[in-house]
């Protein structure tokens, strides 16, 4: 649209006696409509729109079918406020301080409205030869934004009665209409007025519409009707004044007419029923209204006893209203000729409501508390539940879902989420109170991660500022980067979507997860080259270790729930089993190398006798300073036990010659000598566990060599084997050991 802003002075407001306005309806002004028109003519009486009507003559024509489906004249006058929107430059504070604070409201809500719906067909069209829009996704854009402003029933309603004109402009103006539009015109607004139960639009829409949709079939079918019209319409007339005079006489008071043909109608009965045109029942069509309900079922009783009714083609909507709230008998007879005949039975309160649905009774928005689809309201909240339960239903009727037929689960499924758009004119659903990071998330996860500011509607805003309906928002993002603990802070205010929130959760768990695996691929790879086997492909020794992967492999040792030392025992093959010649040889070798007295290799000295062969038992496993005794053995030197070990004391019942005395020898070495022991761990078995014991002996640098573990009924055995040079220190480890959480007892085996 051609556009110039212009700030004009206040329009005089009147006497002070002035309606006072509701919450949301409009007031009730003294010659609102003629100040409305003086206050606009000189900011768009030489405008035009983008379908080259002018926008004065648009204003003028939407006025008169508000006026017609019974708008008010404060309706009527905010048709022209919101054309005189775009060409002031504060257009609320101008009209809030000339006719009020809810005739702006009305007049920016719709103006807002009407932009974003122009900048997506702009957008649309733009996309022709490149990613073109289709038709349902185009469909789908427009309802959302519909729904995005549908909290307001007035906006609702100056939108249908534009569209209705632009449509009448098209076909007077004899131009083709963008298919695009016609689309739009038919499968969204003439689907809402349906669901609104505005008939009188919904009729016209649909059949201009498909008037530029299909041509060719629109010329067929209306030339169809024209052929017998003359005929016709003399055969329905004589029917018509004969039905009026027999129930008159019947003592019903009815009005009888002759009801209009709609092409779109006749169509979809021909295709939806495979029928020829000849077939269609309702080309000639009646409607009776009556005063009562029983004077329905009594007209009907009468047509039926008169003629010959077709059984299968009658419905009876006042005993089950259809869901926009249309009442009203529907049955087909066959005339004395053998015609079909449509005849429509209602009352006048059915009527209006058929033709007009909710605008009949302009709802909440309008004059407070009326009756709506049949039933009488008996508050304003429950004038305004019926409107909205239409509108949910409307949308759902798309979907797919169902209707939830409490009122206040309707009010909450509308008023709880939010449509904005992004840059590109596209439709984003959000839950209430959302946040730019919420819609960045919900356009790609990508985009919420690196999100780093938002401009709402062009004006740059804290992240944390809840959107509202209609707003253009634009993300802000780094190339690169992942979101802000601070977003997970609820008190904070950045998240209101528990979509987005996961997302934000699932990426710091996965930095969590690579830490981990780094710091275990770090320290497998160092052991590898201690033991020189950086040839050893990670995934075969992950495969060889019963994993499935190295990652799974990396993750366990970077938590210390793996322990290296048996990674090392894979890597190391055991020692051969040494034959008696060898232990022969060994021994002397050792006698050779020892002097008088001197220490064997497990620091042990034999009393009395020269060094000996000696060997740790690994039935009790000793360790320096434990008090032990020595065994001969036959071929394998001596046998070294702790004096308490229960296999020594069988042994020495058995042979007690062969007990000799022994003890500790200092090491030679400046290394010290270590000793496996065992250790055993009773607990309640729970996660990390195993990890938070490995700890302690990694803290008191006790090397563990392998774990046993068994869990019974919520109670863990584990056995470890650690490396000492003192068994007196053990003691002092394991009462650290005890002290964790869920330990019974630890104690040396």
């Amino acid at each position: 649209m051609k556009s110039s802003k212009t700030e004009l002075p206040a329009a005089p407001m009147g006497h002070a006696g002035l309606i006072a306005a509701t919450a949301q309806g409009l007031p009730e002004q003294p010659q609102a409509l003629q100040r409305a028109r003086a206050f606009a003519e000189p900011l768009i009486g030489a405008q035009t729109l983008d379908t080259g009507e002018n926008v004065w003559a648009h204003a003028d024509a939407v006025a008169q079918i508000l006026k017609m489906i019974g708008g008010s004249e404060a309706m009527q006058a905010a048709s022209y406020l919101v054309y005189a929107c775009e060409h002031l430059n504060k257009p609320q504070e101008v009209i809030a301080k000339a006719f009020g604070e809810n005739f702006a409201a009305l007049a920016i809500e719709t103006t807002k409205l009407v932009r974003v719906q122009r900048q997506a067909r702009l957008v649309q069209a733009g996309s022709v030869g490149r990613n073109p829009v289709s038709p349902a996704l185009q469909t789908e854009n427009v309802r959302k934004m519909l729904l995005a402003f549908s909290r307001d029933l007035r906006v609702v309603m100056l939108r249908l009665a534009s569209r209705l004109q632009t449509l009448r402009y098209y076909a007077a103006a004899k131009k083709p209409m963008p298919q695009s539009l016609a689309h739009e015109s038919l499968h969204v607004f003439a689907q809402l007025a349906n669901r609104l139960g505005i008939w009188e639009i919904k009729w016209e829409m649909e059949d201009l519409s498909f008037r530029f949709l299909e041509p060719e079939t629109y010329k067929q079918v209306a030339k169809l009707l024209d052929e017998k019209r003359v005929e016709r319409e003399v055969h329905v007339e004589h029917l018509r004044a004969e039905l009026q005079t027999q129930l008159k006489a019947q003592g019903i008071a009815a009005a009888v007419q002759g009801r209009p043909k709609h092409i779109y109608s006749i169509v979809k009965k021909m295709r939806g029923k495979s029928l020829p045109f000849e077939q269609v029942y309702d080309i000639r069509a009646l409607r009776v209204v009556v005063p009562s309900v029983a004077d329905c079922y009594a007209a009907l009783g009468w047509v039926h006893a008169q003629f010959v009714p077709v059984v299968e083609e009658f419905d009876d909507y006042i005993a089950k209203p259809k869901a926009n709230g249309y009442q009203s008998l529907h049955t087909i007879v066959r005339d004395v000729s053998g015609q079909p005949v449509e005849i429509q039975i209602r009352t006048q309160a059915m009527h209006e409501h058929a033709e007009h649905g909710v605008a009949a009774h302009w709802a909440y928005k309008e004059a407070g508390v009326k009756g709506y689809g049949g039933v009488t309201a008996s508050s304003e909240y429950d004038a305004k539940i019926a409107v909205l339960r239409q509108l949910l239903a409307w949308e759902r009727d798309l979907s797919g879902a169902a209707v939830a037929p409490d009122g206040t689960e309707v009010r909450e499924a509308l008023e709880d989420r939010i449509y904005v758009l992004t840059p590109e004119a596209a439709i984003v659903e959000l839950p209430q109170g959302a946040t730019a990071v919420d819609f960045a998330y919900t356009v790609h996860t990508s985009l919420g991660h690196r999100c780093r500011g938002a401009r709402l509607d062009g004006v740059m805003l804290p992240l944390n500022t809840p959107l509202k309906n209609g707003q253009t928002v634009e993300v802000i993002a780094a190339k690169e980067g992942g979101p802000s603990r601070d977003w997970l802070n609820s008190e904070l205010g950045f998240l209101a979507s528990h979509r987005a929130r996961a997302k934000v959760r699932a990426w710091f768990n996965a930095q969590a997860l690579d830490e981990t695996i780094h710091r275990g691929r770090e320290a497998v790879e160092k052991l590898l080259q201690r033991e020189g086997k950086t040839a050893l492909k990670l995934d075969d020794l992950a495969v060889r270790l019963g994993f499935k992967a190295a990652d799974e492999l990396f993750e366990l040792v970077g938590k210390d729930e793996f322990s290296l030392r048996t990674i090392e025992t894979l890597l190391r093959p055991p020692e051969a089993a040494v034959s008696e010649d060898d232990l022969l040889a060994q021994k002397r070798q050792r006698l050779a190398e020892r002097s008088s007295g001197g220490a064997t290799k497990g620091d042990v000295l034999v009393v009395g006798i020269d060094s000996l062969l000696t060997q740790l038992a690994k039935c009790c496993k000793p360790a320096p300073p434990d008090e032990i005794r020595g065994f001969v053995t036959r071929g394998k030197g001596v046998s070294i036990h702790r004096a308490d070990c229960s296999n020594f004391h069988e042994l020495m019942v058995r042979n007690g010659e062969r007990v000799i005395d022994v003890q500790w020898g200092q090491p030679k070495t400046l290394n010290a000598t270590v000793y496996p022991v065992d250790v055993a761990v009773q607990a309640q078995d729970r996660q990390g566990l195993l990890r938070d014991i490995s700890e302690v002996f990694t803290k008191e640098r006790m090397n563990v060599i392998s774990v046993q573990t068994q869990s019974v009924k919520g109670t863990a055995w584990m056995t470890f084997t650690v490396e000492v040079t003192d068994a007196a220190r053990l003691a002092k480890v394991l009462g650290i050991v005890r002290d964790i959480a869920g330990v019974q007892s630890a104690r040396r085996r």
